[in-house]
C-alpha cells in the first residue's frame, strides 16, 4: 500500500519504520524539507518528499504535526491521492505547552480532529494520538496474544475507518471503535484511555468513563 506521512517526529518516524518493514511504499515529509530526512530514509527505505508531494497516489495519509501547524499545510495537500483515501490524524491540542489558544476548539467545542477536517477539507480518522511512540516498535503482538494492546479509533467515514483498523491490526495492535469524530474527545489528553496500555475490554471501559470537560491544564 502507498502511504504518505506528514510529520517526522516520534510518531511519524516510528510509523515510517514499522510500515516500511511491513512492505508498504512510504513517503515521508516534514516542514524542513526532504534534505533533513536523509537519515530516516537510509534507515527505513522511505522516500523523503516535500509536504506537497506526500499524498501523491497515497491510499492512506498520516498527518502527525502540531495542531497549530495544521492551517499552514499547503492548499490542495490531498490532490493527487488515490481514490478512497483515508487520512489519519494523530494530533493532540496542547494550548499551554505548544499550540496556543484555538477559539474553534475552546469556544465552539470542536474536537481537534473536527477542526483538522475543516482545515484540510477532508474527513479524518483519529488514531495513534494517545499511543507512546516507542510502543509502536516494542509492543506489537500477533492477533490473539493476551498481551496485545488495543488502540481507540474514531471517525465518521466507516470505509476509511475499516481501512485504518486493518492497518493497525497489521502493525500488531487490536482496535476499538471509538465512535465518530465528534466523539473523539474521549481519547484526547488526560482522559482515561490516553496512554493506556491495555486490551480491548479495558480500552472500551476507559472510553466510556471519559468526561467531556476539558481539564484546565488543557485549556488556553
Amino acid at each position: 500500500m502507498k502511504i504518505g506521512i506528514i510529520g517526522a517526529g516520534n510518531i511519524g518516524g516510528n510509523l515510517a519504520r514499522r510500515l516500511t518493514a511491513l512492505g508498504h511504499d512510504v513517503s515521508v515529509a516534514n516542514s524542513r524539507g526532504p534534505h533533513t530526512l536523509t537519515a530516516l530514509a537510509e534507515e527505513t527505505g522511505a522516500t523523503p518528499v516535500r509536504v506537497e508531494q506526500a499524498a501523491q497516489g497515497a491510499e492512506i495519509v498520516v498527518i502527525t504535526v502540531p495542531v497549530r501547524a495544521v492551517p499552514d499545510l499547503p492548499a490542495g495537500l490531498l490532490d493527487g491521492a488515490a481514490d478512497g483515501l483515508a487520512v489519519i490524524d494523530t494530533d493532540n491540542y496542547y494550548p499551554r505547552q505548544r499550540d496556543g489558544r484555538i477559539a474553534a476548539i475552546e469556544d465552539e467545542g470542536l474536537t481537534e480532529s473536527r477542526w483538522t477536517e475543516r482545515n484540510i477539507g477532508h474527513a479524518v480518522i483519529k488514531a495513534f494520538n494517545g499511543t507512546y511512540a516507542q510502543d509502536l516498535l516494542e509492543r506489537p503482538r500477533p492477533a490473539g496474544d493476551p498481551d496485545r494492546m488495543a488502540l481507540p479509533v474514531a471517525g465518521d467515514d466507516e470505509v476509511a475507518k475499516r481501512k485504518v483498523r486493518a492497518l493497525i491490526d497489521d502493525l500488531g495492535f487490536d482496535t476499538v471503535d471509538a465512535g465518530g469524530i465528534d466523539d473523539s474527545w474521549r481519547q484526547q489528553p488526560d482522559t482515561p484511555v490516553y496512554g493506556l496500555r491495555a486490551g480491548a475490554e479495558a480500552v472500551t471501559k476507559a472510553l466510556a468513563e471519559a468526561s467531556r470537560e476539558r481539564p484546565a491544564t488543557f485549556r488556553g
